[in-house]
């Protein structure tokens, strides 16, 4: 009985570390599919603290999206509620749901509520 038992606790060793592994490949498979796709984020825009040019957007679901553009001032609207459409550059990393290149904006509201 002892046996069976020390087989039955590397049998479930073995199942959680095939989970693991599953878990993380699907997490990396969702990443993929979702950069070079359109996103629309509506929230409040915010300067990202540790990079100059990066900029910051929680969405209503939450997630938190890093954003930069060439086309676009987001400057010029930090702490405004707004619409930001653009593709996603990147994944989701450290806190952030991935980054995004900004090609339009609408303004929301001035400032943030």
């Amino acid at each position: 009985m002892h046996k069976f038992s020390g087989v039955l606790a590397t049998g479930t060793i073995g199942i959680g570390l095939l989970v693991g592994t599953a878990n993380r490949a699907d997490s990396q498979s969702k990443t993929a599919k979702i950069t070079g796709q359109t996103m629309t984020v509506t929230g409040c825009l915010k300067q990202e603290p540790k990079e100059k040019n990066e900029y910051l957007i929680t969405g209503e679901d939450g997630k938190t999206w890093g954003l930069k553009s060439n086309n676009v001032k987001l400057s010029e609207h930090l702490n405004h509620k707004v619409t930001v459409t653009g593709k996603v550059t990147k994944g989701g990393h450290e806190s952030e749901a991935g980054d995004m290149n900004v090609n339009d904006l609408k303004m929301v509201s001035q400032p943030c509520q």
